[in-house]
C-alpha cells in the first residue's frame, strides 16, 4: 500500500512570484501539442501548415484555460463561485473541468475552420491525436496537488494509496491518471490517411469511454455525490461524447465505403 507523497504544489518561488506544478503541467501539455503538431505538419495531405498550427495552439490555449475554468465554475460549483467571484481566477488552486475545456476548444476549432476556410473534419482530425497528452499531464497536476482521489480500495491492491488530503486514512484508488493510453490509440490510428472525421470520432468516443470508466474509481465530489442511476456528473457529461464519437466514426467510415 502506498501513501501520497504530499508534494509541494509550488515548483519554483522567487519572492511573491510562485510557479505551481499544476501550471507547469499545462505548459508541458501545450508544448507537446506544438512539437507533435510540427511533425504532423510535414505531411501535406493533412492540410494544416505550421502557421495554422500556431493559430491552433493559441485558440486551444484560450479554450482550455477559459473554458476549463468556466466549465468547472458553471457545471460543478456555481453556488460557491457566485458568492466567491474573485476565486474564479485562482486557477493555480486547481478546479478545471475537462468537459468545459473540451466544449470551448471545439467552438474555437469551428471558429478557426471558418476563419481559414477549412473543413472542421480536417481540423479535428489533425488536432485529435495532439490532445490526450494534455489530459494526461493535467491529471498529473491534479495528482501532485493531491486532488481527485479515488474511491475506497482494498489495501491488498498494489496501487492502493492513502491520500492524507481525504482526511480518513483509508486506502483509495489513484484515479487521476488518464489520457496516456488514449494518446497511443488515436496517434497510431491516425498515422495513415483515414476517412474525414474518423480520427475525430475515435477520439471523442475513446475519451468519453475512458472518462466514464475512470469515474467508477474516482470519489464523487462531496458537493455533488452520485446522481441518477448512481452515475457521477462526469459520467453523465461523458455519455454524449461516447454517442457522438461513435456516430461520427461510423458515419465517416460508411461515407468512405
Amino acid at each position: 500500500m502506498l501513501v501520497h507523497p504530499q508534494f509541494d504544489p509550488i515548483a519554483v518561488q522567487a519572492g511573491p512570484l510562485a510557479v505551481h506544478w499544476y501550471g507547469l503541467m499545462y505548459l508541458i501539455g501545450f508544448t507537446l501539442f506544438y512539437l507533435l503538431g510540427l511533425y504532423r505538419c510535414r505531411q501535406e495531405w493533412r492540410g494544416i501548415t505550421k502557421a495554422n498550427l500556431e493559430d491552433l495552439l493559441f485558440v486551444g490555449m484560450v479554450g482550455v484555460i477559459v473554458g476549463g475554468r468556466l466549465g468547472f465554475v458553471l457545471l460543478y460549483q456555481p453556488e460557491y463561485y457566485l458568492t466567491h467571484p474573485l476565486e474564479i481566477f485562482a486557477v493555480w488552486q486547481g478546479g478545471m473541468s475537462a468537459h468545459g475545456g473540451f466544449i470551448s476548444v471545439i467552438l474555437a476549432l469551428f471558429y478557426f475552420a471558418w476563419r481559414n476556410k477549412k473543413s472542421i473534419l480536417t481540423v479535428g482530425d489533425f488536432v485529435a491525436p495532439l490532445v490526450p497528452l494534455g489530459f494526461f499531464f493535467g491529471r498529473l497536476g491534479n495528482f501532485i496537488n493531491g486532488e481527485l482521489w479515488g474511491r475506497v480500495a482494498s489495501a491488498d491492491l498494489p496501487w492502493s494509496m492513502i491520500f492524507p488530503q481525504a482526511g480518513d486514512g483509508v486506502p483509495r484508488h489513484p484515479s487521476t491518471l488518464e489520457g496516456l493510453v488514449l494518446f497511443f490509440v488515436v496517434w497510431i490510428y491516425s498515422i495513415k490517411k483515414r476517412p474525414a472525421g474518423a480520427v475525430s470520432g475515435l477520439f471523442l468516443f475513446g475519451y468519453g469511454l475512458a472518462r466514464f470508466v475512470v469515474e467508477f474509481f474516482r470519489e464523487p465530489d462531496s458537493y455533488l455525490g452520485l446522481q441518477a442511476l448512481d452515475l457521477s456528473r462526469g459520467q453523465w457529461l461523458s455519455l454524449p461524447m461516447i454517442i457522438i464519437g461513435a456516430g461520427l466514426w461510423i458515419w465517416a467510415c460508411r461515407r468512405k465505403a
